[in-house]
């Protein structure tokens, strides 16, 4: 089974998580705990982690030194906004360049600005960012990304904090068959189920906030999609029976005992 490997570190949990919703940074940091998570996203515009001093730091809560820090462009509307802000996330981690990009659309649904996206990806990976970029589910984009030089590509499953799940599977399908990076389902996931589907198109990982932060007990939640994305990579490993028109008997019909 392939390895997920970002950055030239290999991740043994394939489930990486948000860090916004919470009710405050102890409810982050126990969720994250559950979730057996070794990545979480974080983003700089609304999350402080150093940038304001007076204010607590998230950081204090989720130690750098136990999980990647992967901060995300977040409210960015422009590939100009998205660029800087990633500039900025570097000299506050130290130099790391391990960055989520996503561009947002000003529609009521927060699809992804493809153009300024493809813009921002180019540039940054010129700039020798490590760029894992949020994405629509369209097979094109996401080979398009990969062939700028993305480190993985993350298409959504259904509209940000929706928690509709993955709408659509044949592209996500398509998505995967033709990559040559990692691919990690991106928005939408609404309960672990949803979580599992992702797994068993092959997908290589899952991201999530709004599915945990908002469930009624997060961290109990956390544990449930832990357990999700182990099953659903698991079961798309060991191969899943052929779709037939017609029952198949379990047990063979020859040699039956009868009554006479």
């Amino acid at each position: 089974m392939k390895k997920l490997i970002i950055d030239n570190k290999e991740y043994k949990s394939r489930l990486i998580l948000g860090t916004g919703k919470y009710k405050d940074f102890k409810e982050t940091e126990a969720a994250i705990k559950s979730s057996s998570c070794e990545m979480v996203t974080v983003a700089i515009r609304r999350m402080n982690i150093g940038q304001d001093t007076e204010s607590e730091n998230l950081l204090e809560f989720i130690s750098p030194e136990k999980y990647t820090i992967l901060p995300n462009t977040a409210g960015c509307y422009t590939a100009r906004d998205a660029i800087r802000t990633c500039e900025i996330a570097s000299e506050l981690l130290g130099g790391k360049k391990l960055v989520k990009l996503e561009v947002l659309s000003q529609s009521k649904n927060l699809f992804p600005n493809v153009v300024e996206t493809l813009k921002a990806a180019e540039i940054l990976v010129n700039k020798d960012f490590k760029v894992m970029v949020y994405t629509t589910d369209d097979p094109i984009v996401a080979k398009e990304l990969e062939n700028i030089g993305c480190e993985c590509v993350m298409p959504l499953g259904s509209a940000i904090g929706s928690g509709r799940g993955i709408i659509n599977k044949f592209n996500i399908s398509e998505i995967v068959e033709n990559a040559n990076v990692p691919i990690i389902v991106d928005a939408g996931v609404g309960t672990a189920s949803d979580a599992c589907i992702a797994m068993e198109l092959g997908c290589d990982g899952v991201l999530m906030n709004t599915a945990i932060a908002s469930a009624k007990n997060p961290i109990l939640m956390a544990s449930a999609m832990k357990d999700a994305v182990i099953s659903g990579y698991n079961a798309f490993h060991a191969g899943r029976i052929e779709i037939k028109d017609k029952a198949s008997p379990s047990s063979p019909i020859s040699g039956l005992v009868t009554g006479e």
